[in-house]
């Protein structure tokens, strides 16, 4: 089914949901290669290539966790990568889906709606403007389990 699924990680408790997900998925998918993606939107990390600047703290530590997950996920088993990308995360993440011939991307939403969603943006929203590779899209509840049956609203 799926061969490469990209997976947009965020450094937050929203990682852990849709990592405890793609496992799965991938061991279905005849362990399907899995690309870790940290968007880093400081202005460092939108400036860095153009006024040649040196990584921020900020984009050292995400190095650090996104490879942290990829080794763990090469300990299971998973044929996996680990890319940092600075800039608006929609656009890096279709714009990394493309490049890595990903078939897949699979993200953790936050579940915002109506004015909270103008006030927080949604990554998820305009990722799915402007990328022709599908996105799975599991709203995550960081403080539940991710197979836990959620309540009713």
């Amino acid at each position: 089914m799926y061969q490469r699924i990209l997976v947009p990680v965020e450094h937050s408790q929203y990682d852990d949901v849709i990592l405890t997900h793609i496992r799965k998925l991938a061991r279905a998918c005849n362990d399907a290669s899995i690309v870790l993606i940290h968007v880093a939107d400081g202005w460092a990390a939108r400036n860095i290539n153009q006024l040649d600047l040196r990584e921020s703290e900020e984009m050292k530590s995400d190095r650090e966790y996104i490879e942290a997950i990829a080794d763990s996920l090469e300990k299971d088993g998973f044929e996996a990568e680990a890319i940092l990308a600075g800039g608006d995360p929609a656009k890096e993440i279709a714009a990394c889906g493309q490049r890595e011939s990903c078939d897949l991307i699979a993200m953790a939403t936050h579940g915002h709606r109506g004015i909270a969603d103008v006030i927080h943006g949604s990554v998820a929203s305009e990722l799915r403007h402007i990328t022709t590779i599908p996105v799975l899209m599991l709203r995550a509840n960081p403080g539940q389990s991710p197979s836990a049956p959620r309540p009713a609203s």
